[in-house]
């Protein structure tokens, strides 16, 4: 017969694994449909203007799929905006996370496609599950932040290329920045407009990318593609007014074998 103390430890051990439901069911019933609700109400304050916007416009007239590239931390500005019913019909990736559980409630109230991964877990096979969605769907566009769900921050991150060689759609840089917001202390620094903010988007000039590459024409692509966008947020930034304590994008350091 096992001691009191062993019972004990081994009752211990048993409860602390098992499940919590009325947590589980907040985070998974209550949290998301009030998140979904919270974003709404903020989102229909927000005013868009558009800075070449007739490049965006041409791409999604034509009959190949978009591949929007932007920064993580800009995520909240831009999914109202693609989502309007001009914009066309656009799929996501969005982390398997609990914070990824209220995203994903968001963006699917939203009108969004989303396909469940990240660099960190499962990002393979969403990526995989966009590809084929395009494929499938040529009017189908999609989006990606180029710095993945966990940076580093500003950092290109190959996905992004894979999806628009597989794709066979053109690679969209979009910028977005307002001076009327809140950042989070985040990896990414993640920009929360406030009340009424008027949000800037800057649509920049789509890349081609080929088919058939090797490792050298895809890293030449990623750092171009990180250098336009870092570039595009730069003088939007500057022009509207936005600052934050913080560089828009960290430094990889180099690694010395």
């Amino acid at each position: 017969m096992t001691n009191p103390a062993t019972r004990a430890a081994v009752a211990s051990g048993t409860r602390g694994k098992q499940p919590k439901p009325v947590r589980e069911f907040v985070v998974r019933r209550i949290l998301p449909p009030v998140a979904r609700a919270l974003y709404s109400s903020m989102a229909a304050t927000w005013r868009y203007t558009t800075e070449n916007e007739s490049i965006l416009s041409d791409l999604l007239g034509s009959t190949r799929p978009v591949i929007g590239a932007f920064l993580h931390s800009r995520t909240f500005q831009l999914l109202p905006y693609f989502c309007q019913p001009n914009r066309g019909r656009w799929m996501l990736m969005c982390s398997r996370s609990r914070d990824g559980d209220l995203m994903a409630s968001v963006e699917t109230g939203l009108g969004y496609r989303v396909a469940r991964g990240s660099s960190g877990s499962g990002g393979a096979r969403a990526l995989a599950e966009m590809i084929k969605a395009q494929r499938e769907d040529r009017q189908l566009n999609s989006c990606l932040a180029v710095d993945g769900s966990r940076g580093p921050r500003g950092i290109a991150q190959l996905g992004i290329l894979t999806l628009a060689r597989k794709s066979d759609g053109p690679l969209l840089p979009v910028a977005a920045s307002t001076a009327h917001c809140r950042v989070l202390n985040s990896w990414d620094r993640t920009v929360i407009p406030k009340l009424g903010a008027r949000i800037h988007i800057l649509v920049g000039e789509p890349m081609e990318i080929p088919t058939r590459m090797d490792a050298l024409q895809a890293e030449e692509l990623r750092l171009e593609l990180q250098r336009r966008l870092i570039a595009m947020h730069l003088d939007l930034d500057s022009r509207i007014g936005f600052t934050d304590t913080q560089p828009l994008q960290l430094r990889q350091i180099p690694i010395v074998a």
